[in-house]
């Protein structure tokens, strides 16, 4: 070919073959359905399933205790019981979030992913059997057990995901776990309408059916590769993962990322996988270390468990008879899972930056409107459908940004050393927050009533504000590249909001 003809479409084949990359074929889709399946979807799931049985454990547990001491449970006794079998699935979240990240290091991200079914299937044969059996302890253990299961896949599957994406698309592989998360919140939803197992006698089946995902985890996933990042950078197996990139992009594509996979092992050469105690250390990531543990805290504190409190209370208000009420809730979860599946295609074009940013401003007005219409919810018979449209609103809000782009940052502020031991911090940041709203939550709602949502509009507003001052668009960017433009862009910030003194004190950090 004439090099005149070289010269001009040269730049146009470069550019055809990075379209290409925009579009992941079958095994990397695959891979991620395996890995979410099992993972972030069990979380979900068993975040809503255990909410349409609640009258019928109950009764459960009042015929159990009936037929060991011959009384009827106390009120308190039973709330205690209850509450207790609700939230030790948090519990066990935070131990699942403490040990996940050490076990993908030890065992691999796939290794780790598989191995931890094993919590999801004896979980499932407890709750089964507690009703057979007679023992309401079975699901206490049973729920403790799932919390473990979901606090390892929390850790660790986002990990995965973020390590199998190409460069490209590591925001829309990314959302994956907020897509699965919100698909496991509506599908326990919907499993649990009396219609399919939310009737009495069905309720030790709705609860058992967490085996399912983690079945189907079991038979998809041994088909496809570990993580290439840590094949090549944590086990120096140069030909694993090669070939697990040939597997995962096609030949074709795979030698760009193994280049990129190769320069993130030589910046790291020398260098231990982290401990988390270590991070704190570490005054490199102190930045991204701050944005993770504020991010995730915001996550749990900034309003979403709130919304679905009041929901139910909107809906009454709003004239839906009580029996159709378990629908609408299935409306707020498919709302979720719709924006979700928005930001997945949203991330790419906007970034990071502008979707978690919009997402809380979004919500900080929500928040406003929300008191709002609830302060005057009995002025006009208008006032309730606006509390209603607010309720929607703000899960769109939540799922169009903070939802899914939190774990997306999580992945990509660190590099292959650091990310299992951020991943550990935020975390138990995120299941000790759970666990704190779950408990203070109720005591807020009493003081405060609707007033309480201008609490959660300060944590809205003052997290939109740190993002946009602090934390640097990451879309296309290496892991190596975000390390390095968000400590620059970070000590820019800070510098010139604290003046010259600042700047000798952090240029001595």
């Amino acid at each position: 070919m004439p090099k005149e003809l070289v010269d001009e479409y040269e730049p146009l084949l470069i550019k055809g073959i990075k379209d290409t990359k925009r579009f992941p074929n079958k095994s990397l889709l695959l891979a991620v359905f395996a890995a979410c399946v099992g993972g972030t979807f069990q979380y979900g799931y068993n975040i809503s399933v255990i909410n349409a049985p609640t009258r019928h454990v109950q009764d459960f547990i009042n015929t159990t205790w009936m037929e060991r001491y011959q009384s009827n449970i106390s009120a308190d006794l039973l709330t205690l019981l209850w509450s207790t079998i609700v939230s030790i699935f948090t519990l066990g979240g935070l131990i699942g979030v403490s040990i996940g990240g050490t076990l993908s290091v030890k065992l691999g991200r796939k290794r780790t992913l598989l191995t931890n079914n094993a919590f999801a299937l004896t979980a499932a044969l407890l709750m089964g059997l507690s009703s057979y059996a007679g023992l309401f302890e079975l699901l206490i253990i049973g729920r403790f057990i799932s919390g473990i299961n979901a606090g390892i896949a929390i850790c660790v599957q986002p990990l995965y995901l973020g390590e199998i994406a190409p460069t490209a698309l590591r925001g829309a592989m990314g959302m994956g776990t907020s897509v699965f998360i919100t698909g496991g919140i509506l599908t326990g939803q919907v499993m649990g309408l009396k219609e399919v197992l939310g009737n009495e006698e069905y309720w030790p089946i709705l609860l058992s059916t967490t085996f399912i995902p983690a079945v189907l985890q079991l038979l998809i996933l041994p088909w496809f590769p570990e993580s290439p990042r840590y094949l090549l950078i944590d086990k120096r197996d140069d030909e694993g993962c090669k070939k697990a990139l040939r597997q995962l992009y096609g030949s074709a594509h795979c030698d760009g990322a193994l280049e990129d996979i190769e320069r993130e092992r030589n910046n790291l050469e020398g260098f231990q996988a982290k401990k988390p105690w270590e991070l704190f250390s570490d005054r490199t990531v102190r930045w991204q270390l701050l944005t993770i543990i504020l991010l995730n805290m915001a996550q749990q504190l900034n309003g979403i468990n709130a919304i679905y409190f009041y929901a139910d209370y909107v809906f009454r208000q709003s004239g839906i008879p009580t029996d159709k009420i378990p629908y609408a809730t299935v409306g707020t979860g498919a709302c979720e899972c719709i924006t979700a599946l928005t930001c997945g295609m949203l991330i790419e074009c906007l970034g990071r930056k502008v979707l978690i940013t919009g997402g809380y401003i979004l919500m900080s007005f929500c928040c406003i409107l929300f008191t709002l219409t609830l302060t005057f919810q009995d002025v006009s018979p208008v006032f309730p459908y606006l509390s209603m449209a607010c309720v929607f609103a703000f899960i769109l809000s939540f799922g169009l940004g903070p939802g899914g782009v939190t774990n997306i940052l999580t992945t990509e502020l660190f590099t292959q050393t650091s990310r299992p031991a951020a991943f550990i911090i935020a975390g138990s940041v995120n299941w000790l927050s759970f666990f704190f709203i779950g408990l203070v939550f109720p005591f807020i709602v009493i003081g405060l009533q609707q007033y309480c949502f201008l609490v959660f509009l300060a944590v809205s507003s003052l997290v939109a504000i740190y993002i946009f001052l602090v934390v640097p668009e990451t879309k296309n960017k290496t892991f190596v590249e975000i390390q390095n433009e968000f400590q620059s862009t970070s000590k820019r910030k800070f510098c010139s909001s604290n003046g010259a003194g600042t700047i000798l004190s952090s240029s001595s950090m």
